[in-house]
């Protein structure tokens, strides 16, 4: 029997308080809203009570955020897309942020279980100063455990409509693509982190956006497969490969802090959850 679940979650700034609230249909549910940093900021937690998508499974998650509002978005866990008999499982997220809101979307890997038909979908509409910090973290296969991914596919697509669009299909059998230095030279993680805008950068807060990213990625054990860019002018996206997740999510953070500071003047403030 297949999934379809799907949620909506709304920010809205009431009083000088970010408030979420959110509806669900099927096992896609929020937990609790919390003030860490005050009540300006809201941080939530995504759950998915099953722990993955077999084939056939499609989660669909709405994130809008008005004016002002200021959201954080995390998950207990990594997605898991298991092996499929013929039906891919499809996971879309789309999230829409009116003038000067700010959202941040960081939820832990999704997992290309071997034999797995799988779609993981982005799709960001940005108002006028509104602004995105995010990442994407996808692992193919458990290598160190001993479950590589052989046989399958993954589909990835990350858009900011009119501005950016990236979308690949990596299939198992590709080894040239699976291995080659022209490729994923044997990596078997790939993530992304992206800061957007709804307006073009000022020239200066994107070229030390960059320079921040770029230092950080040369202090860390990664330097030789990451690397920071600009593909337009209200894009700023940092590229990373690595063996497992771990280290690939650990120069994230770093990044993300880096960033943070930067763009918004806040210091990081990691999720309860990622200390439990």
């Amino acid at each position: 029997m297949s999934w379809h679940a799907d949620l909506q979650l709304d920010y809205r700034l009431e009083a000088g308080r970010t408030v979420a609230r959110h509806s669900h249909n099927g096992p896609l549910r929020v937990l609790q809203s919390l003030y860490p940093e005050g009540d300006a900021i809201c941080h939530n937690v995504l759950v998915h009570p099953p722990g993955g998508l077999v084939g056939g499974d499609t989660l669909d998650l709405r994130v809008t955020a008005d004016a002002t509002a200021h959201g954080l978005i995390t998950t207990p866990g990594a997605t898991r897309f298991y092996r499929s008999d013929g039906e891919a499982a499809v996971q879309r997220t789309q999230i829409t942020l009116a003038d000067r809101a700010r959202l941040e979307w960081l939820p832990l890997e999704a997992i290309a279980y071997n034999n797995c038909l799988a779609e993981n979908h982005l799709t960001l509409s940005l108002e006028p100063e509104a602004e995105f910090i995010g990442w994407d973290v996808t692992a193919l296969g458990l290598p160190h455990a001993q479950r590589p991914f052989e046989a399958g596919s993954f589909l990835q697509h990350i858009e900011v409509p009119g501005v950016w669009l990236e979308r690949g299909l990596i299939q198992a059998q590709d080894r040239r693509l699976m291995n080659s230095p022209l490729g994923l030279g044997g990596q078997r993680c790939l993530a992304s982190l992206i800061f957007a805008t709804g307006n073009k950068l000022e020239r200066e807060r994107r070229r030390v956006s960059l320079e921040l990213a770029r230092e950080v990625i040369a202090a860390h054990p990664l330097r030789r497969v990451a690397g920071a860019t600009s593909p337009n002018a209200q894009l700023v996206v940092v590229r990373v490969l690595a063996p497992m997740v771990e280290p690939a999510m650990d120069l994230l953070r770093q990044l993300w802090a880096a960033w943070r500071q930067h763009f918004w003047q806040l210091p990081a403030s990691n999720p309860r959850i990622w200390s439990t």
